[in-house]
């Protein structure tokens, strides 16, 4: 598998924020539904924090590396 180029890093870091933010409003506004469906709420969150984890992985792949 080939390295992802710097370019291609960025790109699909701005698609995962912008589902980040997407799934941030939806679950927000689920939440404020009188009878939410809790089990969609808590699928959504994870979905969330999966996406996080993602972005935090394209994030590191950006840092140079350092020697020590």
């Amino acid at each position: 598998m080939q390295p992802l180029e710097s370019s291609e890093i960025v790109r699909r870091l701005a698609t995962l924020r912008e589902e980040h933010r997407d799934l941030d409003l939806a679950i927000t506004q689920l939440a404020e539904l009188p009878g939410a469906d809790e089990l969609q709420l808590k699928r959504l969150k994870k979905r969330k924090l999966a996406l996080k984890d993602r972005i935090t992985r394209y994030e590191s792949m950006l840092i140079p590396d350092l020697d020590a």
